[in-house]
Order: structure tokens, then C-alpha cells, then sequence
């Protein structure tokens, strides 16, 4: 059934106030064909590949998104944006926009709560700083910066009138070059600087018979989500509003808005709509703010779907870096001291820059034992776009320079670059820059050998009878004699759930009534199977086939957000023990009436078995005329703050490690590149489904060959050029290369639940490094920037 549909449960809620957009079928069910009798025939608990429960309605386009929503009566939202790089809002006048027939509302900062002095602020907040305003006041710091919104009875309505409100502007001197951050004039009251963070281990004294240094860059990467923000807020009885949207943090989000409304957190409700992919933060508070802002206004619901430009402009992308390294090694090629210097360009706002920033300078001399490391990183607020949370955030920008350091140490030393890193790969014991102990399993070794000893592809002149595609693709202009074939390695790691003291905690509830068990969590699914996962564990624990997942939305206890892979680690665990405890209600009677211990029962493919086989009965037939259920937190051990001054300290709950070869054709006249094969081995912990983490590490891969190869959005002045799907390239079909998976490695975290690590980042990490490693070996230039621009790679 649709979400909001009437005889849903946000549909019987709302009174059956919410429907089903005219445009989509009412219904989201799985059909009753062959697929969803192979989906129901695959439902075995942990280490199957079960098929995904939402793949059905998905592939035939009847999934119900946040845009799909409707709503009686409802009004469309739009939002005024700044035409300016950097600008002063001297006067603003909305009369004409308030003139146009059909238009209900027109908010600015002065109808926001003001701030602590009494003046409009334009209600600031921030995942980690408040410091964006939902409506800029008095001062736009970004081009695209929303500072009014428009409600109106039709969507085209409420653009003309968003295009009408007259500003006089005073454009103020644009900060666009984050080295100029230091010395520019301040942008904002907090300044310049987010964060500052040094890491200092070992002797600085120390030099090594061998250095090599260089310079790298890493331009701007959108998520580019499948579907752009959309969401649909309700106005309460009570004053506050009901928002349906595709974010993957409710609770958050609802605590900020609330703040930013001036109203109590539980007179807002946060409901999780379909989520169109997320690969980085989908929470645009200053979307998610007005539009509830206007609900609540105007007494209507408002719905609001931001076109792709407008998303283009508002949503955190990748930060852009700067990083300079130089690599000390001894005649051997061990490893002696890493220097490295890294900014980041956090844009206009704080947003998680300081949280990535401890990424990037923790992880800045990768998986290898290095005993002397001296890091200083910073980053800076300019006037260029958001940057935020985006897969493997800080991880990516210093795998890209250490690796290609690795590249250039080993032309230094006349060593392969595969026999350079197996000499230096760390394991379990040893010690990160930050002075914190490896603990959890890291078969780095192993990863590049499982690569390595993969066959390569053939060449061209191997198979005379097939198509080969040229770098430059279908029907392409270069010459193939110009064609070079390069491979290159890459190893990398990435952080498991937060850093630094991150409170990382989630709550679930099982319950189990006849032959269904529930689960009730707030953990969002983005796209990564969560759900499904979340169905086996229960299905593996309790030998329960039929499992629903209800619906998220803030009503539920707070699972945290769906972000750095944290879901599978925290909710997961939260719904092993909530299934667990469950297992002991259904246990500890049947083990009574024999006289034995519930540990001595096993439940297995739908069974309960003694452990002397004299006990066996069906699972659904002890849980006749039951009902059980309980609920269960998952905390990981805490972590700390790095020290500000040192950089010591255990930040990290875990981590997880990928290794990957890749195979390039280079066309040297031309710069063009074509990526033919990747090959990946990831250190899993537990293939809990196999099958979707390799459909992880294909996605992963395939947006780590975007950034290598293609994906930068242009930005000049501060204005993004081509905000768009035309402007901004994506790999399709033809640039996705054949992926192999070499090795999933399942040596168990014991301290994750089921031993499993998260999937998700690592192979996007690490996929651009060993691109740009390949390319170099083909061409032999150095290869220091990402995207790789076409000079870069023609000799």
C-alpha cells in the first residue's frame, strides 16, 4: 500500500488526509508473479543472498517517493535564492510576490524565531555548528542561498512569485580560494577556520634515506541523487506540522526543525518517505525548515519538489582538497616518516567539516605502518558551495594522495608498486598516527594478494574477432596504435560509524504474534538493503520467516542516522538483542518442562532442537497463542576527541579496509580515458548477504570511477556553471567497467554484531586512487588531480 494512502498507517493517522498522487498507481504491493514468490521461496536468515523486498516495485516504478505524495487542499512551495556569490540583502520587498492571485504566504528571516539578541538570524542550525540560516538574514554567503519562501495554489505560481520579490543587493568581495581563507576578511562571526587539527607521532627529526613529495587535488563531487529533494508537510491541531520526507535522520531533524519553528520537538513528527539514493546527506534542513515553516503558516499542507538545479545549489557536496604530502622511506622501501599538509574547502557553512577534517588527517598516511607521521589540516569557510558528509568523506581525498605517493616512491626506489605496499600494509596491533591500537581485524595483505593473483584481462590483440572499445567509445576519432593499457593498485580505509565521542547508539523493538514478528526501528534504508537485512537477522535468530518492518517515522524510538555505515553495526545490533531476548521468552519455558538449559535449544531452518536431539518441534508451533516481544539499545564502546594539540587519541570505533586493481586504456594523443576492468577484495568481517555487498561494491566502484574520471562541479566565482544532468557527467552504462569482486574477507569484528563491518564507502575511497594509479602506469605523467582532466593523461 502506498504511503499515505487511506487504511495505511500514515494514512489512518492523518485521517486519511494524505493520497496518492494521481500520476502514480495507489498501491506499492509486491505483484504476485514469479519475482515475488522467489523473494518470499529466499528468506533463510544471515549468509543468503536474499533478494531485496522493495527491488519488485522499484524496477517497475510503482515505489512510492516523496514526490508521489498528496495531499488535499495542499499548496506548493518554491524558494527565493541568491542570484550573488557573496552579497549584503539591503531592503527586501515581497509586495509584488503577496500580489500575485493564489499566493498564501511569502517568509523571510523575520518571520523565523530571532536570535538570542532579539534580531532576525534566520534561525541557524547545523548538524555540528549552527551556523546556515534556513532564510539568509541580511547577508547571502553562497551562491543559490535561500532567503524567502513562497507558498502558493500551483507550483508555477509560486516560482513567479518567488521571482518577484524585489532585493537590493550589495555584492560584497567573494572568498572563492580557500588558501586566501587565512588572511581574507571574515565571512561569518565564528571566521574562517572550522577546525584546525595537527597530528604529531613520533620524532620529527627523523629522515629517511629516500623522499619524494608532491601536490594533489580533489575537485568538487555531487551525490547527484536519483531524485532531487521533495517532501509534504501537514499542519497539526496542536500548532505544529507533519512532514513526509526522504531523510535519513529523523530525529535529528526533527530537533532541529523544531528549534528552528520555536516549538517542542514532539509537536513536530518526522515521516521517512521513500529515499530516491543517498550516497551523502539528504537532510536539507533549510528545505525541510521552510517548507514546514509554511504548513504551519498557511494552515494547508504544502508540498515541495526542488528541481534539479535548485538541488544542485543547496545540497552539501564532497569537499574539495588541497594536499601536500612527502613520503620518507629507507633503501628497502620501509616506510619512516609521512608529512602532510591537507585544507579543505568547507564552503559557505560548518555543516560536518570538522568531522571530516579528523577523517582525512587520522587516516592521512593510510594502512600502513609508518612510525613517525607529522599531519597539519585545516578547514576553511569560503563563499563556494556547501560541503558535507558524502561516502567516505575525508577517507577518499587522503587515500587519492598517499596512494599516488605510493606511486611515486616506488618509481623512486625501482620497486613494483604492488611489492611497495606489501612490505608496509599494517595488521591488527598495530599503531594509527593518532596513537590508537588496530584491534579489529585488518587483512590488508590479504586483500592485495586476492587482487594480484586475479588473471588480468586480455588485450585487444588476444581477441582479434571481438569489438574493442577505444577510450574515446562508440565510433570514437582516435587512433588505436595511440592506445596504452595501464594497471595500477590501491589500498584504503574508511572509519565505521563516528569519530571523536560521537554518541552512536540505536533502539529497536521486536515483537513476535503467531507466526509474524515485527520490527519497529527508526533506522532509515537509503538504498542499501538495510531493510532486508534487518528481516534476515530477525529470521536467522528466531526461525521466523514471515517478518514486517514498519514503517520509520519519529514516533519510534531514534535509531540515529542512516550515514558512515553505521545502520548495519548500531540498528542491527539493536535488533539481534531485541530478537534475542525474544528467543529467551520462546525458549525458557519449553526448556523448563524438560529440565534442561535454554541454552541447550538451538533454533535452525525453523526448528527447535535439544541439543541431544530428543527435543524437536516447529518454531511457529511453540509460538502458538504467544504474542512476545522486546526492545533493545546497541551502543558501540565510546570513543574521544582527538587531542587538539597533539592529535592523540582512540577516535575511531572500527575500521574497514578494501584493496582494488584497475585496468585502463589511455589514448595518449587524446587524454582520453576508458576504465576495462576493477577488480576488488573488501574486508567484510561477515557477508551477512553476499549478493548485496557486491551490488555495494559495484556502486561503490562505479562512483569512485565518476569522481577519477568525469564528475566535477564547475564553480567559478563562487556560481556553479552547469547546475545540471546535462552540465554535470555521470558515468552510464558505457563508462561502467567490468567489475570483479576478488575476495569478500570474513575475518569477524568481534565486538560488531555477527562480526560484520559496513560495506558501503570503502570501495568508493579507494576506486579513484587505483584509476589514477592505472592511468599513470599507462602514461607515465604523475597524475595529481581528480577528476583526471584530459592533458593529464596525454603524453
Amino acid at each position: 500500500m502506498r504511503e499515505g494512502a487511506p487504511g495505511s498507517a500514515t494514512g489512518a493517522a492523518l485521517g486519511g488526509l494524505l493520497t496518492a498522487t494521481p500520476a502514480a498507481p495507489a498501491s506499492a504491493d509486491v505483484p504476485n508473479t514469479e519475482t515475488a514468490a522467489a523473494i518470499r521461496a529466499q528468506r533463510s536468515g544471515i549468509g543468503v543472498s536474499a533478494l531485496r523486498e522493495d527491488a519488485p516495485a522499484k524496477a517497475m516504478g510503482v515505489y512510492p517517493y516523496a514526490a508521489d505524495l498528496w495531499a488535499e487542499g495542499l499548496l506548493w512551495g518554491a524558494l527565493a535564492r541568491s542570484p550573488y556569490t557573496h552579497a549584503r540583502m539591503v531592503s527586501i520587498d515581497t509586495r509584488a510576490a503577496l500580489a500575485i492571485p493564489g499566493v498564501y504566504a511569502v517568509l523571510t528571516a523575520d518571520d523565523l524565531p530571532p536570535g538570542p539578541d532579539g534580531t532576525p538570524n534566520g534561525a541557524p542550525t547545523g548538524p555540528c555548528i549552527a551556523d546556515r540560516p534556513i532564510l539568509a538574514a541580511g547577508v547571502v554567503r553562497h551562491h543559490g542561498e535561500p532567503f524567502a519562501a513562497v507558498a502558493a495554489d500551483h507550483p508555477d505560481t509560486a516560482r513567479l512569485a518567488a521571482a518577484s520579490i524585489a532585493v537590493e543587493w550589495e555584492p560584497l568581495p567573494a572568498l572563492t580560494d580557500p588558501d586566501q581563507a587565512f588572511q581574507a576578511p571574515p565571512l561569518h562571526p565564528d571566521g574562517n577556520i572550522f577546525r584546525q587539527l595537527p597530528i604529531r607521532f613520533g620524532d620529527p627529526e627523523v629522515v629517511g634515506e629516500v623522499v619524494v613529495e608532491g601536490m594533489y587535488q580533489v575537485g568538487r563531487q555531487d551525490p547527484a541523487p536519483v531524485g532531487a529533494e521533495a517532501g509534504l508537510a501537514v499542519p497539526r491541531p496542536d500548532g505544529g506540522v507533519e512532514l513526509h520526507v526522504a531523510t535519513t535522520d529523523p530525529h535529528g531533524d526533527r530537533d532541529r526543525i523544531a528549534s528552528c519553528l520555536g516549538i517542542e520537538p514532539d509537536r513536530v513528527r518526522l515521516v521517512v518517505s521513500g529515499v530516491p539514493g543517498a550516497t551523502a546527506d539528504r537532510d536539507d534542513l533549510g528545505f525541510q525548515a521552510t517548507l514546514a515553516l509554511l504548513a504551519a503558516r498557511t494552515g494547508h499542507p504544502v508540498k515541495m519538489v526542488l528541481t534539479r538545479e535548485e538541488s544542485f545549489l543547496s545540497h552539501p557536496h564532497r569537499h574539495p582538497a588541497l594536499l601536500r604530502y612527502r613520503h620518507h622511506a629507507d633503501a628497502e622501501g620501509r616506510l619512516v616518516k609521512v608529512e602532510a599538509q591537507i585544507l579543505l574547502d568547507g564552503g559557505a557553512y560548518a555543516d560536518v567539516s570538522s568531522e571530516v577534517l579528523a577523517n582525512a588527517a587520522a587516516l592521512a598516511a593510510g594502512p600502513y605502518v609508518v612510525p613517525h607521521v607529522f599531519v597539519d589540516a585545516w578547514a576553511v569557510r569560503t563563499n563556494n558551495p556547501p560541503s558535507g558528509r558524502m561516502r567516505g568523506e575525508g577517507a577518499l581525498q587522503a587515500c587519492f594522495a598517499y596512494e599516488s605517493q605510493l606511486d611515486r616512491l616506488a618509481a623512486a626506489l625501482d620497486l613494483s608498486p604492488l611489492e611497495l605496499r606489501r612490505r608496509n600494509v599494517m595488521a591488527t596491533g598495530d599503531l594509527l598516527p593518532t596513537g590508537q591500537a588496530v584491534t579489529c581485524p585488518a587483512p590488508v595483505r590479504e586483500l592485495l594478494d586476492a587482487v594480484a593473483d586475479e588473471p588480468l584481462p586480455p588485450l585487444p590483440v588476444d581477441r582479434p574477432d571481438a569489438e574493442w572499445l577505444l577510450p574515446e567509445g562508440p565510433g570514437g576519432a582516435g587512433d588505436p596504435a595511440a592506445v596504452r593499457r595501464g594497471i595500477g593498485y590501491a589500498v584504503g580505509m574508511v572509519p565505521m560509524l563516528g569519530v571523536e565521542g560521537s554518541d552512536e547508539v540505536a533502539t529497536a523493538s521486536v515483537r513476535v504474534t503467531g507466526s509474524q514478528a515485527s520490527v519497529i526501528c527508526a533506522a532509515v534504508d537509503p538504498g542499501t538493503g538495510f531493510a532486508t537485512l534487518a528481516k534476515q537477522i530477525v529470521q536467522e535468530v528466531l526461525g521466523v520467516d514471515d517478518v514486517y518492518i514498519a514503517p520509520v517515522d519519529t514516533d519510534q524510538p531514534a535509531a540515529g542516522p542512516s550515514a558512515r555505515g553505521r545502520q548495519t553495526w548500531v540498528a542491527g545490533g539493536a535488533i539481534e538483542r531485541a530478537a534475542l531476548m525474544v528467543r529467551q521468552q520462546l525458549l525458557q519455558p519449553l526448556a523448563a518442562r524438560f529440565a534442561m538449559s535454554p541454552e541447550l535449544l538451538s533454533i535452525q531452518d525453523g526448528r527447535i532442537t535439544s541439543y541431544d536431539g530428543v527435543l524437536g518441534m516447529p518454531v511457529l508451533e511453540a509460538l502458538e497463542g504467544k504474542d512476545l516481544w522486546a526492545t533493545a539499545q546497541c551502543r558501540p564502546h565510546p570513543t574521544e576527541p582527538l587531542n587538539p594539540e597533539t592529535g592523540q587519541g582512540d577516535a575511531f570505533v572500527g575500521l574497514g579496509f578494501c584493496a582494488m586493481r584497475a585496468v585502463v586504456d589511455v589514448d595518449i594523443d587524446l587524454g582520453t580515458v576508458r576504465v576495462v576492468e576493477v577488480t576488488a577484495a573488501q574486508d567484510v568481517g561477515r557477508a551477512l548477504n553476499p549478493r548485496q555487498i557486491e551490488a555495494r561494491i559495484e556502486a561503490g566502484v562505479t562512483q569512485g570511477l565518476g569522481l577519477a574520471l568525469m564528475e566535477d562541479l564547475t564553480v567559478a566565482e563562487g556560481h556553479v556553471l552547469a547546475p545540471s544532468l546535462v552540465g554535470y557527467r555521470l558515468p552510464t552504462s558505457l563508462d561502467a567497467p567490468d567489475i570483479r569482486v576478488a575476495a569478500l574477507i570474513e575475518d569477524r569484528d568481534v565486538v560488531a554484531p555477527f562480526g560484520a563491518k559496513a560495506v558501503g564507502a570503502a570501495p568508493a575511497v579507494v576506486a579513484p586512487a587505483a584509476i589514477a594509479a592505472a592511468v599513470r602506469a599507462a602514461t607515465g605523467m604523475p597524475v595529481t588531480r581528480l577528476p583526471i582532466p584530459p592533458e593529464d593523461a596525454a603524453v
